[in-house]
């Protein structure tokens, strides 16, 4: 397996950029998302790996391969363990990009339900496929909702570790997705199973980012920073958010390494991310300290700079414990003074998304989290939402038994046969950002502003020809009638150069 190459000391002036991105604020994002999946009803044994086959059997025929690309440029296949997963296509926008993955959504969703039908000629009419946007099943295996963010080279892996990680860990309060365990609930599924902050291993260990070097972009400007720490979310304002926040904070990181200046977060460095994670994951109240800082002291200085007040208790000041929350502020207020000071050109990063609301909506967030004030974040964050849901079925059922939570739990994520998340969208109690029409063009269409443009082109005109022909996320190919292949090194070229031009002449 490759390994991301460190170029801490390869500052961006020593070599001329070929893309012009290179030196803004411009970002591509994308979202990667694994499902779960399991049959009900049935009147005959089938596994999982039969259901994900079923499902994907149109798309065998299509492609004579569970591994393909798209018309709308997204990746469509089946992972290890038989979960099928979808990469949506290069974005330039949170907000394109959440279309995209809501896209996504639809399109395993119909995939389930042809399998479905069929499944119920030859295992019963009672015969259900449930497909879990969610991170563990009932077995205890977990799987992942991966977020990729295309990351100037020049960001080293030390500053990733030590800046991003407490960020990323702590973002969860207002991401998580909630989990019944057997303990009880947490606020995030995937803490229980990641066991490092940063590798390039993603078997033997998790880790929260994986150093896998794979940029999908000119390897001398860009890496691909692959994020494992999320939950899959159902909320569309918890996805939009965990980007878009995560967006800012690394125009700060990036800024501070091109000029060689802090960035105002490395005192917010975890002695142990994994254990920091698990901890703050079992606080439902948000405010206890559980995060232990390598610098303390100048954790505790920088708030004070910022204006922000402890809110641990006197006796707790000088030790090594801080809350998620406080992590929180701090990258907020940090990040808002940089967005103030270099407002027009991160605006301009963002084509749809208006910097100002974002960072207006995350202080709203901490701000109710920090007053327990559950109940005004229960139509945003997944899991508040269902935390909020079990507790009233609690006052109502007090008996309601373990088992019959964690069966509450699996329908909120059930994209198929789940009923608890499309009645609270239905109620107006669960907040939506993208129409239906929306998604339903993204379907079929990429975004086009993104090479993703160009390769769903060559996907429907191969598709037309009847041609034989291959592609991944940089190179498009065909090898009858003709051959000819074509190169798109650039995530943020949308125009298509000769070799595109001809390779689309020749179909």
């Amino acid at each position: 397996m490759p390994q991301l190459r460190d170029s801490s000391n390869q500052g961006p002036g020593n070599r001329t950029s070929r893309s012009p991105e290179y030196d803004s604020f411009h970002r591509i994002f994308g979202i990667e998302t694994e499902y779960g999946v399991s049959v009900t009803g049935a009147n005959q044994p089938c596994d999982p790996g039969q259901v994900a086959m079923m499902m994907f059997a149109p798309i065998l025929s299509r492609s004579r391969s569970t591994n393909t690309y798209l018309e709308n440029g997204s990746r469509l296949y089946l992972d290890v363990g038989s979960h099928p997963e979808y990469a949506t296509a290069e974005a330039r926008d949170p907000d394109s990009a959440l279309t995209q993955d809501l896209a996504g959504e639809q399109i395993m969703r119909r995939l389930a339900i042809g399998a479905q039908e069929r499944l119920r000629k030859t295992h019963g009419e009672h015969a259900a496929i449930h497909l879990f946007k969610d991170n563990v099943d009932s077995a205890g295996h977990a799987f992942g909702c991966h977020e990729n963010y295309l990351v100037r080279r020049y960001v080293s892996l030390p500053i990733i570790k030590a800046q991003l990680l407490p960020f990323l860990v702590t973002r969860q309060l207002f991401t998580g997705a909630g989990r019944v365990t057997e303990t009880g609930f947490e606020i995030t599924q995937r803490a229980a199973f990641l066991d490092e902050g940063v590798s390039s291993s993603t078997t033997r260990f998790r880790p929260m980012v994986n150093t896998r070097d794979e940029p999908h972009a000119d390897p001398d400007e860009f890496r691909r920073l692959h994020v494992i720490i999320g939950d899959s979310n159902r909320s569309q304002w918890a996805t939009k958010m965990k980007l878009a926040t995560t967006h800012l904070v690394l125009c700060a990181v990036e800024y501070a390494a091109k000029h060689d200046t802090a960035s105002g977060f490395e005192c917010c460095t975890l002695i142990d991310p994994s254990g920091s994670n698990k901890a703050m994951s079992a606080d439902l109240s948000c405010g206890k300290p559980v995060m232990k800082v390598e610098d303390p002291d100048s954790f505790r200085s920088k708030q004070q700079k910022l204006g922000l007040k402890p809110s641990v208790s006197s006796g707790e000041i000088h030790s090594n414990l801080v809350t998620a929350l406080e992590i929180q502020y701090l990258y907020l207020y940090v990040v808002s003074r940089f967005v103030e000071s270099h407002h027009d050109e991160i605006e301009q990063s963002l084509p749809n998304t208006d910097c100002d609301d974002i960072l207006r909506e995350w202080k709203q967030a901490l701000d109710a989290l920090s007053a327990n004030d559950f109940a005004t974040l229960s139509n945003r964050v997944d899991w508040v939402a269902k935390y909020q849901l079990l507790n009233k079925m609690k006052e109502r059922n007090p008996s309601l038994s373990s088992a019959r939570a964690r069966q509450i739990d699996m329908n909120y994520h059930d994209i198929v046969n789940g009923s608890i998340y499309p009645s609270l969208v239905g109620h107006g109690l669960m907040e939506t950002l993208v129409d239906d029409d929306a998604v339903e063009y993204a379907i079929e269409n990429p975004p086009e502003d993104t090479r993703a443009t160009l390769r769903g082109g060559f996907v429907h005109q191969a598709l037309a020809a009847g041609a034989t022909f291959s592609c991944d996320w940089t190179h498009l190919k065909t090898t009858a009638p003709t051959r000819h292949e074509a190169e798109l090194i650039d995530p943020f070229a949308y125009m298509p150069d000769a070799d595109f031009q001809q390779l689309i002449a020749n179909l």
